[in-house]
């Protein structure tokens, strides 16, 4: 009689836990993918990149965002993988788009694609300039993320002081400058720079 009460007993714990599943499944899910997130880059970055492919995070350039900075107070020095130094201010002349981001951020990782996708449309155009700026505390480490992923975009690291007006250490952070070093774009955070809309406004400032 003992062991058939025993046995009621954990059939009914049993049955209790089933039903704390089934009346919670939702909220346990949802704390599961949280805990995933935190600790893994990668998923996290999944997560995002979906996220950004509803079209909810499309960039846009619009008259209304210019910044009023003047183009000489956002010049700055960047290097590239030689240690060739340049100046943002020899870029007049040419569109250019800056990326700042780092291969242990997850939305700079989740955006990237659009990003490649945003440079293989435009990479030989002389018109336009991609200003990849890698923030990993190695240059290696950014490139062997890029060859990892096989994204072709070259990689930069700043070579001095970045204006604030440019970059206030959000990663990632875009700015597009248009073709007399105005900012014409910015924005910290995720975006989508592969849309129809956002390509189209890069040949209307690439015309003007």
């Amino acid at each position: 009689m003992m062991l058939n009460n025993k046995e009621d007993s954990i059939a009914s714990q049993a049955n209790k836990k089933w039903q704390y599943i089934k009346k919670n499944g939702i909220t346990i899910l949802l704390v599961i993918v949280a805990v995933i997130m935190f600790v893994s880059p990668d998923a996290k970055s999944y997560v995002l990149r979906q996220l950004i492919a509803t079209g909810l995070f499309n960039a846009s350039i619009d008259d209304k965002e210019k910044v009023t900075a003047t183009a000489a107070s956002t010049d700055f020095d960047f290097a590239d993988e030689k240690g060739i130094i340049t100046n943002t201010a020899s870029l007049r002349g040419k569109v250019v788009f800056i990326n700042f981001w780092a291969s242990w951020c997850p939305p700079c990782r989740a955006e990237f694609p659009a990003i490649e996708k945003l440079y293989t449309t435009f990479k030989d155009n002389p018109a336009v300039f991609f200003l990849s700026m890698n923030a990993d505390n190695e240059l290696a480490t950014g490139k062997a993320y890029l060859e990892k992923e096989k994204f072709s975009m070259p990689i930069y690291v700043s070579a001095g002081n970045v204006p604030q007006a440019i970059y206030a250490g959000s990663l990632p952070t875009t700015i597009v400058l248009d073709k007399t070093g105005k900012i014409r774009y910015h924005h910290a955070g995720i975006a989508n720079y592969a849309s129809a809309k956002f390509i189209k406004q890069i040949e209307e400032l690439i015309r003007q």
